[in-house]
């Protein structure tokens, strides 16, 4: 089932994936009041129908749903695409938070929720596509290239090798932040900074999460790639040629 509402003045189209009617009501009505266009689906299968239709800006996801989970319905949208993704769930084990990591989620709430919270939650994770948005659209910073690294930012590529490396928004910050300054130590609360705006908390097990993702994807193109070195205690860097 596809529910659809069309606020006026919509700023985003956002996603939310849930089996709860109580919740995809309640929190369809708050994004609304944010000023979103909402489109609601009541099962994994329902919504990548609905992907065909249209594509939304950011997705918020249950992982516990009948037939395909959030997790896998994550990893379907991460083959295709590094649409934003925060998982809402009321799932306490830890496994499951890291393993919605893993597979690229940006974030990870767990129920009884503030409202409060994941309306800011969302507000950070959609800054930080804009934020990229902007900067393809200034006359400097467009392209950054080292080495065989190439980031686009208007177009939200990225290169190795010349082989393309499909990055969540999360990710894609990440790197940018490591590859910028080349040989400089990126301390965890640094790239917190960079990552989650705005004072919002993430503990360094989502930063590490997010490093073995990025380290994952290039290795997927080229099983020697060993740029992004961890110097244990102290942070992260990304290794100069």
């Amino acid at each position: 089932m596809i529910a659809q509402r069309t606020p006026h003045a919509a700023t985003s189209t956002i996603a939310v994936v849930d089996d709860d009617q109580d919740v995809l009501e309640l929190v369809g009505t708050m994004l609304e009041m944010e000023g979103h266009q909402v489109i609601t689906f009541d099962s994994g299968t329902a919504a990548l129908a609905g992907l065909r239709a249209k594509s939304p800006d950011l997705f918020i996801l249950d992982i516990k749903m009948p037939g395909m989970d959030g997790i896998e319905l994550l990893r379907q949208l991460r083959s295709k695409s590094p649409v934003p993704v925060i998982f809402l769930t009321g799932k306490l084990d830890e496994v499951d938070e890291l393993l919605a990591l893993k597979h690229g989620a940006d974030d990870f709430i767990r129920k009884p929720f503030s409202q409060r919270v994941l309306a800011e939650r969302v507000r950070t994770v959609l800054r930080r596509l804009r934020a990229i948005e902007l900067a393809g659209e200034g006359d400097l910073g467009n392209v950054m290239d080292r080495g065989p690294l190439h980031m686009d930012q208007e177009r939200h590529g990225c290169k190795w090798k010349g082989a393309d490396v499909v990055l969540t928004v999360t990710e894609f910050r990440l790197l940018q932040t490591l590859a910028n300054r080349p040989g400089v130590i990126k301390s965890r609360d640094a790239l917190m900074d960079a990552a989650y705006e705005d004072q919002v908390y993430v503990d360094d097990r989502t930063i590490d999460s997010h490093i073995k993702r990025l380290r994952k994807k290039f290795r997927e193109v080229d099983d020697t790639f060993d740029r992004i070195e961890t110097l244990y205690g102290v942070g992260y860097r990304f290794r100069e040629s």
